[in-house]
C-alpha cells in the first residue's frame, strides 16, 4: 500500500539537498581543498548535484562539484618533471628567466635530481586521485 507518490518524496529530496547546498561554506571548501591538496582555485565551485547515501554505516550527503585549478608544470630539457603547483607564479619574483624574452641567452644549467618538493605533490596528487575513485556506496530504491 503506497502512503504517497514516489515523485513526491524525489521532488521532497531535492529541495532538502538543494538547501544543504545553498548553506555549504564555500570558503571552508576552498580551505580544506588547499590543506589537503594544495590547490589554489581559480574559479567559483561549480555545483553540479547532490544526494544522499549510506557512507561507513551512517547516514551522509555527497555533493558533487567541478572545480578549475591553474596548473603549472616545469619540467627540464630531458621531459623529468621539476614542480608541479597549482599557484601560478610569477616568473620575475622568483628570479626565473624567461629564455625567449631576450635574444642570445643561454639557459641555466637545471639539476636533474629530484626535489623533495616534486614527491610531495606526485604523493598528494595520488592521494587525490585514490580519493577520488574511492567506491561508492549508494542505495536506490526503484
Amino acid at each position: 500500500m503506497k502512503l504517497t507518490k514516489s515523485e513526491t518524496i524525489r521532488e521532497c529530496e531535492k529541495a532538502f539537498i538543494d538547501t544543504i547546498n545553498e548553506g555549504l561554506d564555500r570558503e571552508a571548501l576552498e580551505k580544506i581543498l588547499f590543506e589537503k591538496y594544495n590547490f589554489t582555485l581559480q574559479e567559483d565551485i561549480d555545483y553540479k548535484k547532490g544526494d544522499l547515501m549510506v557512507y561507513n554505516d551512517t547516514i551522509a550527503y555527497k555533493f558533487d562539484f567541478e572545480i578549475k585549478v591553474p596548473l603549472s608544470v616545469i619540467f627540464n630539457r630531458q621531459g623529468e618533471c621539476l614542480e608541479i603547483s597549482t599557484e601560478r607564479d610569477n616568473p620575475e619574483e622568483e628570479g626565473e628567466d624567461d629564455l625567449f624574452g631576450e635574444e642570445n641567452t643561454l639557459a641555466p644549467p637545471i639539476s636533474s635530481e629530484p626535489d623533495g618538493k616534486v614527491a610531495q605533490m606526485a604523493s598528494n596528487i595520488a592521494d587525490m586521485i585514490s580519493d577520488i575513485n574511492q567506491p561508492e556506496t549508494e542505495h536506490e530504491d526503484e
